[in-house]
């Protein structure tokens, strides 16, 4: 208990931590080199790439048990906003990896005895929060375009929303709300967890490092993110089924750009 903490670097890691400049050249060569890790061994990881599609089949059902068919996009769209924070397997393995140490499947599950997992969990309830906040805008944008009633058949709904100027007027403005979200947890989340995970620094100083990284190297932060907001929208056409390929690439490759960004040398 005595190294229980949540926002303090109880150890001044934090002093030692330098941002690099970065190019859009280096994010790509993250994408290879995440890419690389998960052709090591992917079978390892079929037990935890199937959970997205699983989670994703739920959400659906329970979207058109519910009479919530206008909130299947936002759920969708969604995953961008909490998938850093289930990434941490994926992370540890290609952390292992760097380290040349066992990248069998089972140390996934061993980031749950680090000593940041407080920090972590902020930093997870912050996504999780940005989450619900981006449902609740887009449920109260339908409302402000179309009515308090819930569409009844996914296909006249889809039809109405593609060939009506409402349609239009609601799928624009979603998507410029949503790149707001999608940003705001791009800039929280896309260094502070893999430093988390790597340095015990407490979560103010991960995500102020997170929020530093993004200033320091705008355009390919930003690259980054568009990288991951197209490939979340391949792995999600064929029924959420291409995120068990797309989502740990992506995981991998974020641990990647943490490495090329952060210098913890010192």
């Amino acid at each position: 208990m005595a190294h229980f903490h949540v926002f303090a670097d109880v150890h001044d890691t934090a002093d030692h931590l330098k941002i690099r400049r970065v190019e859009v050249k280096d994010i790509i060569d993250a994408l290879r080199l995440g890419f690389n890790d998960f052709l090591e061994k992917p079978s390892h990881y079929v037990f935890l790439c199937l959970l997205y599609p699983i989670v994703g089949f739920i959400l659906f059902r329970w979207a058109f048990g519910q009479n919530y068919l206008q909130l299947i996009y936002p759920l969708v769209t969604g995953f961008a906003l909490v998938g850093p924070f289930a990434a941490l397997g994926f992370y540890e393995i290609s952390r292992r990896r760097e380290q040349k140490l066992d990248t069998s499947w089972i140390h996934a599950l061993t980031i749950w005895k680090t000593p940041a997992l407080p920090a972590i969990a902020v930093v997870g309830v912050i996504l999780i929060a940005l989450f619900l906040t981006w449902l609740l805008a887009a449920q109260m944008l339908y409302f402000g375009i179309y009515s308090s009633e819930a569409p009844t058949e996914l296909g006249p709904f889809l039809v109405d929303v593609l060939t009506s100027q409402k349609g239009w007027t609601m799928f624009m403005l979603g998507n410029a709300v949503g790149f707001i979200f999608a940003l705001a947890a791009l800039v929280v989340s896309v260094i502070s967890l893999p430093l988390l995970l790597d340095q015990d620094v407490g979560a103010y100083v991960a995500i102020k490092t997170s929020i530093a990284a993004c200033l320091v190297n705008p355009i390919p932060m930003l690259a980054w993110g568009f990288i991951v907001a197209a490939g979340l929208v391949l792995g999600s056409l064929p029924l959420l089924v291409g995120l068990a390929i797309v989502l740990p690439v992506l995981a991998h490759s974020t641990w990647h750009v943490y490495r090329k960004v952060v210098d913890t040398s010192g």
